[in-house]
């Protein structure tokens, strides 16, 4: 949902129940993730902070300001992780949709520099908390609805920012408003978010600290008529089963049963981090699995870098207080095709065991390659589609690792890896903002900023080229092996 995230969230939830009345809360969610994400002031951001609104200083914002987000997002995301559970998600992401509100209406109101560092806190708190978006829905609907309902999330989040980075941009070069008046309609836009959430159903579970046992439960039921929301055989007790009454339940026939064999387990928060723990290290003690996680990590990191000081490049190289810009069009398409790139993925056929580390070599080189041409070669138009080429090709990479990770990994392992993924990609960030960005370490300037950050993704590259090599080699080796030894092997 956050154009400085563009990650695939995990999805953090238990077993969800059966039923068919999945759609209502579904385009609820959806309707919240397409305003949350629609805030056309965002891809104009740097040129807002540098103008006469703010009246910020270039040091200010990109050695000062834009470093609290990352400090504040790795800070956040392990107790919002384990919140997001323990709460069983709604009230995460109505937490969510606050912070938004209050980061616009910083935005708009609070003037100096501690106040809007106070706004990056927030916005690191707005991401922190996108998990509970993309988890919700997992705890609402059934298993096979998954795949469906994912997408349907997914597409509204990228539909809503592709829709507000389209309208910033044609608001600001056709019909000349100010970005004061853009934050006023992302300021709208996240506050109709907010009251969307309010209506989203309370899940009843979630995958960790709320379990549900049943023992006897499914022999003797009773439906909801999801159609009319009238219960299929009065029964009283249905009025004190917890949750949404459109969502279809199955409540015993008698309610004393109902109460005494289905209940929600305790789960302490020690035992749930020594789970934690255990899983931890048997994910991990897989090469495969390995190889895909570091990845995963060390390339996230980059690309949040460039993507948090890409608007600050731009400026440097078209002061936008002096020439036209479009950030919010270059957006739109960066996002639009790196949609169509993710889409494609499911087409391509590759022994991703056997060439993945060397593909990941080859794309990492280009993302090298397209950041240093970004750096170095000072034209705008160049800048733009280097950042196109950029983004495609992470969305694209990034969508092969979710895959490749997620393949045997139960739910809960899903939801692990993923958020420690995401966990050392910030603690990699958190180092290299704070020597490289930060005013308090090297502050350097944007320019040896991005030439690092296209060495940074060249070593990554360089790394899997000489593992993958390795891989191949070695699969090659064994192949060869297996027929001598089967023709070695008595009859």
């Amino acid at each position: 949902m956050d154009a400085r995230a563009g990650l695939p969230v995990l999805p953090l939830s238990g077993r969800a129940p059966r039923g068919r009345c999945w759609a209502l809360p579904t385009a609820l969610l959806c309707l919240y993730g397409f305003f949350a994400s629609l805030r056309p002031s965002e891809p104009f951001l740097t040129r807002y902070l540098l103008g006469p609104d703010k009246n910020l200083t270039e040091t200010q914002v990109f050695n000062e300001i834009y470093p609290v987000w990352t400090y504040s997002y790795l800070v956040l995301l392990f107790p919002v992780f384990l919140a997001t559970d323990y709460l069983r998600y709604k009230p995460v992401i109505l937490l969510q949709g606050l912070s938004l509100i209050v980061t616009w209406f910083m935005l708009l109101y609070a003037q100096g520099l501690l106040a809007i560092q106070f706004l990056e806190f927030f916005y690191g708190l707005v991401t922190a908390t996108e998990i509970a978006y993309y988890s919700y829905i997992y705890s609402i609907v059934d298993l096979n609805l998954y795949q469906k309902v994912t997408s349907y999330c997914r597409s509204a989040t990228l539909v809503g920012y592709t829709v507000g980075s389209i309208c910033g941009q044609v608001l600001v070069s056709v019909a000349n408003w100010s970005l004061f008046s853009l934050n006023v309609i992302s300021l709208t836009s996240v506050s109709v978010a907010f009251a969307t959430a309010w209506f989203l159903p309370m899940p009843q579970k979630s995958l960790f600290f709320h379990h549900v046992l049943r023992s006897q439960v499914s022999r003797e039921m009773k439906v909801l008529d999801c159609k009319n929301g009238v219960v299929i055989g009065d029964d009283p007790a249905l009025k004190r089963v917890p949750g949404w009454e459109d969502i279809e339940s199955k409540v015993p026939l008698n309610a004393e049963e109902h109460s005494a064999e289905t209940q929600e387990q305790k789960v302490d928060i020690s035992k749930v981090l020594r789970e934690l723990w255990r899983d931890f290290l048997q994910c991990y003690s897989s090469r495969p699995m390995l190889c895909w996680s570091v990845w995963w990590a060390f390339s996230t990191c980059g690309y949040f870098q460039v993507i948090n000081y890409t608007q600050g490049l731009w400026e440097m190289v078209l002061p936008s207080q002096r020439f036209e810009i479009y950030n919010g069009g270059v957006e739109a398409v960066s996002t639009l095709l790196g949609a169509v790139a993710v889409f494609a993925v499911g087409y391509i056929k590759v022994s991703w065991a056997t060439w993945g580390e060397v593909a990941l070599a080859l794309f990492s080189l280009l993302i090298a390659a397209a950041v240093y041409v970004m750096d170095t070669v000072r034209n705008i138009w160049v800048c733009y589609a280097s950042y196109v080429i950029f983004r495609i090709v992470y969305m694209l990479l990034i969508t092969i690792a979710t895959f490749q990770i997620a393949t045997n990994l139960s739910m809960e392992r899903y939801a692990l890896v993923f958020g420690i993924n995401t966990f050392i990609a910030l603690a990699l960030q958190t180092l290299l903002t704070l020597i490289v960005v930060d005013s308090s370490g090297l502050g350097l300037n944007i320019f040896t900023q991005f030439m690092i950050y296209a060495s940074y993704f060249a070593a990554i590259s360089l790394v899997f080229l000489v593992s993958g090599i390795y891989s191949v080699m070695k699969n090659y080796r064994r192949q060869e092996e297996m027929p001598s030894r089967s023709t070695a092997s008595p009859p």
